[in-house]
């Protein structure tokens, strides 16, 4: 049993969605050997700035750096070298970007990890936001066609662009394995235990249903970080996970 809660401990990926670098060390010192990842969103990258992916690597932390790239092709690529030489764990693309800016993207990454001797990132679509609901897709989006079939259409453009995995839903995670097979990364936010407030998120499960699902990753955010004993939260998860 404790292998298998060691390897949950491994595929959960913490939110560091902080507003500064002591909240986020306090919390990268106290999940060391807890959890297998650290996320860094657009809140804390935009206040500390990007040493803070260097600062959380030398402390020990993998980083995921979620950004959520989507511009035109050059600029995509460009910036996917960054994330090279910042020797980011995973990254994210919006799938909506386009197959054109997820290849460039890629191409780059290959490219500059050859160049430069360093691992290549794990490159992420991102397909439908987990706050989005079905009928903010239909009535403000335009897109008239379920949630879980108009993700696995992202997942397989991304998927035949190059792209390592999808950030989804773990409601979604049926209709991407069968798209786009078992290998394909899947990479799941929105994922609350049962005993955690759902917050703002539409579309979620438990971790244990995640994982059944055939989730790779599970990010988890405030069930951790605003757990009174974080370490302890996320032992919790890892043991419903392995249970799992």
């Amino acid at each position: 049993m404790e292998d298998r809660i060691q390897q949950a401990r491994e595929k959960i990926i913490v939110a560091l969605d902080v507003a500064s670098r002591e909240q986020a060390f306090d919390l990268v010192k106290r999940l060391s050997g807890k959890v297998g990842a650290y996320k860094v969103g657009m809140q804390l990258y935009n206040s500390e700035g990007p040493d803070i992916v260097r600062d959380i690597q030398l402390l020990g932390g993998r980083v995921f750096i979620d950004l959520k790239f989507h511009d035109i092709p050059n600029t995509v690529a460009q910036t996917s070298r960054v994330m090279v030489r910042r020797q980011a764990f995973m990254f994210t693309l919006h799938a909506s970007g386009g197959s054109k800016m997820m290849q460039a993207a890629q191409q780059a990454l290959q490219e500059e990890a050859e160049k430069n001797g360093l691992p290549q990132p794990l490159s992420l679509a991102v397909t439908v936001l987990t706050s989005i609901s079905q009928e903010d897709l239909r009535q403000e989006m335009g897109v008239d066609k379920p949630i879980a079939q108009h993700v696995a259409v992202l997942a397989k453009l991304a998927k035949q662009s190059g792209l390592a995995g999808v950030v989804c839903s773990p409601q979604e995670i049926s209709a991407i394995r069968q798209t786009c097979g078992k290998d394909f990364l899947i990479v799941t936010p929105g994922v609350r235990p049962t005993w955690a407030s759902a917050d703002d998120q539409q579309r979620i499960t438990t971790p244990a249903q995640a994982m059944q699902a055939g989730a790779d990753y599970l990010v988890i955010g405030r069930p951790i970080t605003k757990a009174e004993d974080p370490a302890a939260a996320a032992d919790k998860i890892a043991r419903e996970m392995a249970e799992a």
